[in-house]
């Protein structure tokens, strides 16, 4: 799908509640990830790292961005990322595991990656079917149980899911703020059946142990300190001479 086309779909009412759903995921997510270089991979139209505290961002996309490239084959080395993003880059790459292994390669250990994708088992998916062009409707729409097993193969350690845009997908805004409620009760009662998932994972190394300093409250530890020691007979002789005179 061109980025042109995308990003006319994102202008859309559907596609406005999407980014506004989207954005207060990856805002929350991206405030509790530290190190040195983050990297948002495709959707450029929102700035997903912007409540991030990592100091060196990029962008990189197809077409546009800082870095452009292809999703399966990063211009980055090995173990150089602490975060990457990847909003719906699964959804729209013509080879998704090779870009999920693309995005594990470039990232240190301990890194994190957080991934969103239509869910397929939701109102969203259905649509997709009856749609079946037009942006986003021609996506994978992978399911949420294949990402994991690709993360667990990879050897990254699921640290969240989540869901949102439960509102079914209409095209007209007025139904579409009808029902919003969904997004507060569906949430509670089929908490599976969002539009979208949201992975947070974390990158694992077997045999790797991370050495952190241990900030204690006391700076000297018991061992440290010299316990009074046992006086002996001359010592004794010395100070009653001392208290004689």
């Amino acid at each position: 799908m061109s980025l042109v086309k995308a990003h006319e779909w994102l202008q859309t009412p559907l596609g406005t509640y999407l980014q506004i759903q989207e954005q207060a995921l990856f805002d929350q997510a991206v405030s509790d990830v530290f190190g040195f270089n983050a990297l948002q991979l495709g959707m450029l139209e929102i700035d997903l790292l912007r409540n991030s505290r990592i100091p060196y961002s990029f962008k990189a996309d197809n077409d546009h961005g800082a870095v452009r490239c292809d999703a399966s084959q990063l211009p980055f080395l090995n173990n150089s990322l602490d975060l990457i993003l990847l909003p719906h880059v699964l959804d729209f790459s013509s080879d998704p595991h090779q870009t999920l292994r693309e995005a594990e390669r470039i990232l240190v250990p301990e890194g994190h990656i957080m991934i969103s994708g239509f869910n397929p088992i939701s109102a969203w998916g259905l649509k997709r079917i009856t749609a079946k062009q037009g942006y986003p409707w021609q996506g994978n729409f992978l399911p949420l149980l294949r990402i994991k097993d690709w993360l667990a193969l990879l050897g990254c350690e699921i640290v969240d899911v989540r869901m949102a845009c439960y509102t079914p997908p209409f095209s007209n805004p007025a139904w579409l703020q009808r029902f919003h409620f969904m997004d507060k009760t569906t949430d509670r009662w089929w908490p599976m059946m969002g539009g979208v998932y949201f992975i947070v994972a974390k990158k694992r190394v077997l045999g790797m142990r991370l050495i952190r300093p241990n900030w204690s409250k006391s700076k000297l530890k018991p061992s440290m300190v010299p316990a009074p020691t046992q006086k002996n007979d001359t010592q004794k002789s010395s100070m009653k001479k001392k208290h004689e005179h």
